[in-house]
C-alpha cells in the first residue's frame, strides 16, 4: 500500500474523504484523489473535427490517447488564456463504454484535503433549467466553499458515450 493509499484508507475510515482541490477563477473545485492518474502542465492539443467545444481534442501521454476538456468551457464560463499555471488533471471516468482516461483543463491545482462527509451537504436544487446532477455536494473547506464534482457524470455522460459517426458519414 503506499502512502497515498494509506492516507486515504485513513481518511476514509475515519468518515471522510481525499479531494484534489483546483480552481477555476475564483471557485473551488474538488475531484476524489483516487481518480487522479497526473498532473501536467498545459501542452497543445490534437483538434478533432466535430467535436464538442469543450473537448479540446487529444494528446498522446505515453502511448493512450486521452481526450482533453476544457472545464471552463464545459461549465459555461469566461474562457481564459492557457498560461504557465494552467494545468491539465488526468483523471480516470466510468462510462458506459469502461473505463478511460480524460484530462481537465483548469486554472491551477490548489491541494490535497480531506474532506469529512459531515461536512458535505448536498448540492441546491436550482429548478430544472439548471442541472447540478454532476455536483457530489458542497463543503466548507478552509474558509472556502468546494464543490465536489461527481466526475463519472460530468465527463462519463458527456464525452466518454459519444460515438463516431457511422461509417457511411466518414465518406
Amino acid at each position: 500500500m503506499t502512502t497515498l493509499d494509506a492516507q486515504h484508507y485513513d481518511a476514509t475510515a475515519a468518515g471522510s474523504n481525499q479531494v484534489l482541490t483546483f480552481t477555476l477563477g475564483e471557485e473551488t473545485y474538488g475531484v476524489d484523489i483516487l481518480r487522479v492518474q497526473e498532473i501536467r502542465g498545459w501542452s497543445p492539443v490534437t483538434r478533432i473535427p466535430q467535436a464538442p467545444n469543450h473537448v479540446l481534442g487529444v494528446l498522446n501521454l505515453r502511448g493512450s490517447i486521452v481526450p482533453i476538456v476544457d472545464l471552463r468551457m464545459r461549465f459555461n464560463l469566461q474562457r481564459a488564456e492557457y498560461t504557465a499555471l494552467t494545468v491539465i488533471i488526468v483523471l480516470s471516468v466510468e462510462s458506459a463504454v469502461g473505463r478511460r482516461d480524460f484530462g481537465l483543463v483548469v486554472d491551477g491545482v490548489s491541494d490535497v484535503m480531506d474532506v469529512p462527509a459531515s461536512d458535505v451537504k448536498p448540492p441546491p436544487d436550482l429548478g430544472e433549467q439548471v442541472s447540478t446532477e454532476f455536483i457530489e455536494g458542497l463543503a466548507a473547506v478552509s474558509g472556502r466553499m468546494v464543490m465536489l464534482l461527481d466526475i463519472d457524470k460530468l465527463i462519463g455522460g458527456d464525452v466518454a458515450g459519444v460515438t463516431p459517426l457511422p461509417a457511411a458519414a466518414n465518406g
